[in-house]
């Protein structure tokens, strides 16, 4: 259940960075590319993503450990701009998904997604008994 709202929150972040023009970052829907088609291939990205970030995110960040401690952290918002740039690149094979026209802006969306996450984290979080 955790991984479907990861998902579905992810999905969102992507969407709202879309949104902007100035990042640069687009999703082309699979064809024939009407609104429903739109919102699966949102879905169908943002779960790519969330492997993504799963298993090469977890390995980069751990042989990246040094740098994180030489930069203070600031390494991981590059790391997170190539998973990023990353989840683009499986899809531009099939022809629809994510496009993230330079790195840069991929590193600026993920910095907005990241915030996303971390305010819908901050909602969505189980509450503990006390």
């Amino acid at each position: 259940m955790g991984f479907l709202i990861r998902v579905v929150v992810n999905a969102f972040a992507i969407w709202v960075v879309t949104l902007m023009p100035a990042l640069q970052v687009s999703v082309i829907a699979f064809p024939p590319g009407d609104t429903l088609q739109y919102v699966l291939t949102l879905l169908i990205v943002a779960a790519i993503f969330a492997i993504v970030n799963t298993f090469i995110g977890t390995i980069v960040k751990i042989i990246s450990i040094p740098l994180y401690i030489l930069t203070l952290g600031l390494i991981g918002l590059i790391i997170n701009g190539f998973l990023l740039w990353f989840t683009a690149w499986i899809t531009s094979f099939w022809g629809w998904g994510l496009r993230v026209e330079d790195f840069w802006w991929g590193v600026l969306a993920a910095i907005v997604i990241s915030i996303i996450n971390w305010i819908f984290g901050i909602i969505l979080r189980p509450r503990t008994k006390r």
